[in-house]
């Protein structure tokens, strides 16, 4: 539990669906920021394994929603105590000074991310990294496993999350980028690149770059995400 019992500095917000064999590992890392005011609240969308009882230990709030990350992410955000948030993906570690330099950033921000770094077995895995962290910074979007931040109180404004099937974390900052520029923090995030080591760097990012280009187009999220489970 925390040691204080003051309103936390930040809230992190972890949306999982059966992430049993790792979750432990990873709320374990977020212990010493539990001990100096931060929230941990997790979210689980119907997971078939003990996600839930493996969490409840490890975290402050542990929620159970219906499935779908904009839907789990929000109802998270809802119960958060704290006026900034941080939404972060159950395979994602933050870097050494995560917290400090994002309350920073959203001083003079409304919203922010993190660099990444994913970790796997590709050899490509770098260079996927570098241009995710560069088209980041020229058209002013993120994706979810960036650890997306924001005010609170921004947040509520937009009115959260879409809860559509895909695409959420693209739709929320298309948003926030009306109102503000994200702070693109240099500060890496580690995630998981177990999706390009499952079905390949490059098919990856070609489907990804063509899914967004079709949302881009007006394509509806619900379409897409049947075309992303087929590509599978």
């Amino acid at each position: 539990m925390r040691s204080v019992e003051r309103a936390p500095r930040l809230s992190i917000v972890i949306p999982v669906l059966n992430e049993a064999p790792t979750l432990a590992i990873h709320l374990m890392a977020l212990q010493t920021l539990r001990a100096q005011g931060v929230e941990v609240i997790v979210v689980d969308g119907g997971s078939g394994d003990d996600s839930m009882c493996r969490a409840k230990p490890l975290a402050d709030r542990v929620l159970s929603s219906p499935p779908g990350r904009g839907v789990q992410m929000n109802l998270g955000a809802h119960h958060a105590s704290a006026q900034a948030l941080l939404f972060l993906h159950a395979d994602t570690h933050l870097p050494t000074g995560a917290v400090e330099q994002l309350l920073h950033a959203l001083t003079t921000h409304a919203w922010g991310r993190f660099d990444i770094l994913l970790a796997g077995h590709s050899r490509w895995l770098p260079i996927v990294s570098k241009m995710i962290n560069q088209r980041s910074r020229l058209t002013g979007i993120a994706t979810g496993d960036q650890g997306i931040f924001v005010r609170a109180s921004t947040f509520q404004a937009i009115g959260g999350f879409p809860e559509q099937p895909l695409m959420e974390d693209i739709e929320l900052t298309k948003r926030l980028k009306r109102i503000s520029p994200p702070a693109c923090l240099a500060a890496k995030v580690i995630s998981s690149g177990r999706r390009w080591d499952q079905h390949g760097a490059w098919k990856t990012i070609r489907l990804m770059w063509w899914l967004r280009y079709r949302y881009w187009r007006g394509v509806s999220a619900t379409q897409l995400a049947k075309e992303y489970r087929d590509a599978r």
